[in-house]
């Protein structure tokens, strides 16, 4: 093997050509410098690349370009213009045969679901509203407080344990809180019934999407990298970091069977933060090296189907949750972008399969996996295997880092160690082992070069912990200053929160008509020379109510109409009491402060 010195060094090296990687050359472009990026792959992108099988664009895990940083929002404007489309968005989940839109649509949920069950779930909501569990440490916990254990039970434990490939309760609160943030069946209500003001990320319609896919944002970023004197290296792994002391001074690279040495004073890596600590030469302390074996990922591989059939569903991608097949998500490229088909008369699915690297189904070779998508789809019902013409497999590894019982400790060690390496910065999903989205992955790019450009002091593994990334005024300690106002208002606020009254009436008002409604049918069903003489007292109060077939459907409305107002009112009651006892003990703590400031002079 070869091995020489490169003559292309240059100042910045940016280890991963994905979403991080390339944002960062990009700002250093902006900023007059020069960069080299290496990627392992054939094709920029990383995770948000799209692949290409006679024409067909594949996007790997349906990337929706939809954020509220302005920042990045203007990079993808800057540099596809009239390619950035805007597409409505329609995902479903498939449960018991049947589909469910998400967000939730009233009549398609009753319907599905049943109304015995939505009482029953409705009724969970409330036993896990008023007695939740005291601590959140797991997924699990984390759901069941914001939903109901039984409604946990029905859309979320079966499909997150076949992404993950571990118990619910094994998996951390802090993905939860990451990825379904500011959501829960209240908000989820609201949204049957309302529009929100505020935008909730999880329940988006619409989105904006390169017309090719993400590869082509990401491939017109490299030209604009290229054009300005960088270089981007494809097919070059990285193979060792060589360090000296707490700086790294080069990387070598694998390229076809060449070694070559990279130079660098400064580099930014998204590549998984576990194998540049493996790569460390010499090698890092011996704890450090445990801490990086025991964080893993999730890996997964996209079934490409081909189908001679111009229309199959409406979905951008649907939610398989059937434990009866192995397929976790289907996307159907066709409603991402028109033109990613080659053929209107044609469509293409894209079916994701969870797993891990090495185990089975990974190793399973690409003719069985076709033949596999081919049965599933078929027996979920979205197309027939006789129509499928053609396919291809598509694996993409560590494409999830997880957030098992114990990452948490193993990623402190980590990152306490990368810290002190003067002259590395992580960015990325992988790099900060932090399950980002594209635009959050973006940001840590843009924010390194700040932090390396204009000496700027952004802490990248803080990007996305809260609903928006933003800067506060913070003291030397690096904690956040609030006046004395705000620090009452946020801690009373935590210990009485507010209650939604248009949602606690909804909630009433349905639970109410609905047990009007069955207690009225369960009669019925009883029969007798006399139905229901006690029940049909209440006519005295709801007129036109009878114990019979019509008189249980005016039952539905009368109970939804009176449970509204009591909780409607309840809620309205209970916050003024909550406002006037707050204001009371606001006003004296601030006298208090007052009285020693007062005393102090």
């Amino acid at each position: 093997m070869e091995t020489h010195i490169s003559n292309q060094d240059k100042n910045v090296v940016v280890i991963g050509g994905g979403p991080a990687g390339l944002t960062a050359a990009y700002e250093l472009t902006k900023l007059g410098r020069s960069s080299i990026v290496i990627e392992k792959q054939d094709k920029v992108g990383g995770i948000a690349r799209t692949e290409n099988y006679k024409d067909f664009y594949f996007d790997m895990g349906g990337h929706r370009f939809f954020t509220k940083s302005s920042e990045v929002k203007k990079m993808w404007h800057e540099i596809l213009k009239d390619d950035f489309i805007r597409r409505p968005r329609l995902s479903r989940i498939y449960y018991k045969k049947k589909f469910f839109y998400y967000p939730l649509k009233p009549l398609n949920a009753l319907m599905g679901l049943g109304l015995v069950e939505s009482v029953l779930i409705i009724l969970s909501y409330f036993r896990w509203h008023f007695f939740p569990y005291r601590k959140e440490d797991t997924f699990e916990q984390w759901v069941t407080n914001r939903f109901g254990k039984r409604l946990f039970l029905t859309f979320f434990k079966s499909y997150t344990e076949k992404v993950w490939g571990i118990p619910c309760s094994e998996l951390k609160a802090e993905w939860a809180a990451q990825r379904i943030k500011d959501l829960s069946l209240k908000t989820a209500l609201l949204n049957m019934f309302f529009t929100s003001k505020n935008t909730i990320k999880t329940l988006i319609e619409e989105f904006d999407y390169p017309r090719l896919g993400p590869g082509m944002m990401w491939n017109a970023v490299k030209d604009r990298i290229e054009r300005q004197g960088s270089t981007v290296r494809l097919n070059s792994d990285v193979t060792k970091i060589c360090r000296r002391g707490n700086r790294i001074e080069s990387v070598i690279l694998s390229n076809n069977g060449h070694s070559e040495v990279i130079k660098g004073a400064h580099f930014i890596s998204s590549m998984p933060v576990t194998e540049l600590i493996k790569k460390l030469d010499p090698p890092a302390p011996a704890p450090v090296l445990r801490a990086a074996e025991q964080l893993h990922y999730r890996d997964f591989l996209t079934v490409c189907l081909i189908i001679d059939k111009p229309d199959l569903f409406p979905d951008n991608w649907i939610y398989i949750h059937d434990p009866e097949v192995k397929v976790g998500r289907i996307q159907n490229f066709k409603n991402w972008s028109p033109d990613m088909i080659p053929d209107a008369a044609a469509t293409s699915l894209g079916l994701e399969y969870f797993c891990t690297e090495g185990e089975e189904l990974w190793n399973t070779p690409d003719t069985e996996l076709i033949e596999l998508g081919k049965r599933e789809v078929e027996r979920i019902g979205l197309a027939n295997a006789a129509d499928i013409s053609d396919g291809c497999v598509v694996r993409v590894p560590k494409a999830y880092p997880v957030y098992d019982s114990d990452y948490s400790e193993y990623l402190t060690t980590l990152r306490k160690f990368v810290e002190s390496l003067e002259n590395v910065q992580t960015v990325g999903r992988n790099g900060l082992h932090r399950y980002n989205n594209q635009d959050h992955a973006m940001l840590t790019g843009m924010l390194a070069v700040r932090n390396l450009v204009l000496g700027e002091h952004n802490d990248l593994w803080s990007v996305n912990t809260d609903q928006e990334y933003h800067e506060e005024i913070r003291t030397e300690d690096g904690i956040r200053v609030p006046d004395i106002t705000e620090a009452l208002q946020g801690a009373l606020a935590q210990a009485f929160p507010k209650l939604d009254r248009v949602a606690l009436g909804l909630s009433m008002g349905t639970v109410s008509g609905a047990l009007l409604f069955l207690a009225t049918q369960i009669l019925l069903m009883k029969g007798g020379d006399v139905v229901g003489p006690n029940l049909q007292l209440l006519s005295q109060f709801l007129p036109g109510y009878s114990v019979t077939v019509f008189g249980s459907i005016l039952g539905l409305g009368y109970g939804f109409a009176s449970g509204f107002v009591g909780g409607w009112g309840f809620a309205f009651f209970r916050n003024a009491g909550v406002f006037l006892y707050m204001a009371l003990t606001q006003h004296r703590a601030e006298r208090e402060v007052l009285r020693k400031l007062l005393d102090y002079f």
